[in-house]
């Protein structure tokens, strides 16, 4: 039996492993869970006893497979569920991921089945992030930064790598969002804030912004 509280630390070490490549440390689990490094600590303890992870003291944590398909299986049922309250309940792409926290922790496969052939097995959520298939597999795409690009270059924004509420409202004010066709007027070699051409109106935007934004190029 997996608590929810264990399943979120499970899915954090996940996130964190992937995003910074190697073991999970003490203190990005805390930062993420929100929590005490010593609270940390004890949890590390109790899902090591559980088989969960693989845990040595000052070298970080890695999940064991086991460990691993419940981290990837929540990943999923997250994404798919911010899919639905996206594509079919008309919410905004910056309100749904404390819905889709809460509802990742339901347990019937079934309806993660039906709901993964409703919306159509999509490979990718409302925020451009891969959504595992049922056999935990990712599908990979080729995505830069917007902040790589150079002047002339064109673009669609594919993806985010910030989730955070206020920065996905910045986007919208900005009409950034998954689709949007950019093209780079001026590139500023100071502060490498850029201008640009958001299907075809004028944005400004700093070098914080566009370090958060994945665009696929196009001719």
């Amino acid at each position: 039996m997996v608590t929810h509280t264990e399943e979120n630390y499970l899915k954090a070490i996940y996130k964190i492993s992937e995003k910074d490549k190697k073991p999970a440390g003490t203190n990005a689990i805390a930062k993420e869970m929100d929590t005490s490094a010593a609270s940390v600590t004890d949890m590390l303890k109790r899902l090591s006893e559980k088989g969960f992870i693989k845990y040595q003291k000052y070298k970080g944590v890695n999940l064991s497979s086991k460990g691993s398909k419940i981290a990837t299986n929540l990943i999923r049922k997250h994404r798919l569920w911010e899919s639905f309250l996206v594509d079919k309940l008309d919410f905004t792409w910056d309100a749904v991921h404390d819905i889709a926290e809460q509802m990742e922790h339901i347990k019937s496969e079934v309806l993660v089945q039906k709901l993964d052939e409703y919306l159509g097995f999509p490979k990718f959520d409302p925020h451009g992030d891969p959504i595992p298939n049922a056999d935990g597999k990712f599908t990979l795409r080729v995505q830069i930064l917007l902040s790589l690009l150079r002047k002339n270059d064109k673009a669609v924004i594919i993806g985010v790598k910030e989730h955070d509420d206020d920065f996905l409202r910045f986007l919208n004010s900005k009409n950034l969002q998954l689709g949007s066709k950019v093209i780079i007027i001026e590139k500023n070699d100071y502060d490498k804030s850029m201008t640009v051409t958001v299907e075809g109106v004028q944005v400004m935007l700093s070098e914080k912004i566009t370090k958060q934004i994945y665009v696929k190029k196009h001719e």
